[in-house]
């Protein structure tokens, strides 16, 4: 299967239709679809399903879509390395990764990694744990990081460790002595959440359901930065896990706090990769890097 096919079959496959890889490649849809049709012809079943709305990936297509992902990657890292012979290389890692981690931990641990590899440059995509893994699985990340909660079809773990959600109150809220809290003593004050979409919301969600627990929040925001300005000087509380606000504890007089639940105790923190990706030796290096400063990081956190 050749290389140009491969990358026809990409595009059909993302843009959902023939003319829609045209305009992305610039390339005639007579061109494409003699590729595809090659394709079909070895691989010996249809890849589309042509159907009114476009074309729909068949079961053959879906397999054969992971490994052209995973082919096409391996060519452009190997291209890599040998421009990196001639001190051409792009010197890019690609990433995605959570809000929580990407405020403060991921730029700070770049910065870090830049001390040893100046050359390399980062490209960073914040969004949903959903948006994360589903940039990783198709490749246009190299890593990934999020909160997670359940298997994740198409990635790798490389890294895991349990960070559960805490209750972050001002350090002089009348629950910020105890050891742990509960859901019910989180009710008698205004909650301030992240709104749907994130681990911290669903796991909350989840645990109200599961203790028969009904939590209304007095504020939501999609960022958790509002959260904390919310909770600041108050006796609101909010939820987050600790290395979302670790930097920020001590300089803004707050305060984390475990809670007794066991859903919102069952969060991990992971590192992503695509199945069988290979990864340039820069990536795997900032893998290291990230997982030493988490271990230390995450060891530090209450009820760790």
């Amino acid at each position: 299967m050749h290389g140009i096919a491969l990358r026809y079959f990409v595009e059909v496959a993302q843009a959902g239709s023939l003319s829609g890889a045209s305009e992305r490649l610039h390339v005639a849809v007579s061109a494409i679809s003699r590729q595809i049709a090659k394709l079909e012809e070895e691989a010996g079943a249809p890849l589309f399903e042509r159907a009114a709305r476009g074309m729909l990936l068949s079961e053959a297509g879906r397999l054969l879509l992971a490994h052209a992902r995973r082919t096409l990657l391996e060519s452009d890292s190997v291209l890599q390395e040998i421009a990196a012979l001639k001190g051409m290389a792009r010197n890019e890692i690609r990433m995605a990764a959570v809000e929580g981690v990407a405020r403060i931990f991921l730029p700070s641990a770049m910065a870090r990694f830049r001390r040893d590899w100046p050359e390399v440059r980062f490209d960073l995509y914040v969004g949903t744990p959903a948006d994360v893994a589903r940039r990783v699985a198709e490749g246009s990340v190299e890593l990934g990081m999020t909160f997670n909660v359940e298997r994740l079809s198409g990635v790798s773990v490389r890294y895991s460790r349990r960070a559960p959600v805490h209750a972050v109150m001002a350090a002089g809220h009348p629950l910020a002595g105890r050891k742990s809290v509960s859901l019910q003593d989180l009710g008698r004050y205004p909650l301030a959440l992240t709104g749907p979409g994130t681990t911290t919301r669903h796991l909350f969600e989840m645990g109200c359901l599961l203790e028969s627990v009904q939590l209304e929040p007095t504020f939501t925001c999609n960022d958790s930065s509002p959260l904390h300005g919310f909770v600041f000087g108050s006796d609101a509380i909010m939820l987050s896990g600790y290395i979302s606000v670790a930097w920020s504890l001590k300089r803004d007089e707050l305060v984390a706090v475990p809670i007794s639940n066991a859903q919102l105790q069952s969060r991990t923190l992971q590192l992503h990769v695509m199945q069988g990706r290979r990864l340039p030796s820069k990536t795997e290096a900032f893998i290291d890097l990230l997982s030493r400063e988490l271990d230390v990081l995450l060891a530090q956190g209450p009820g760790a």
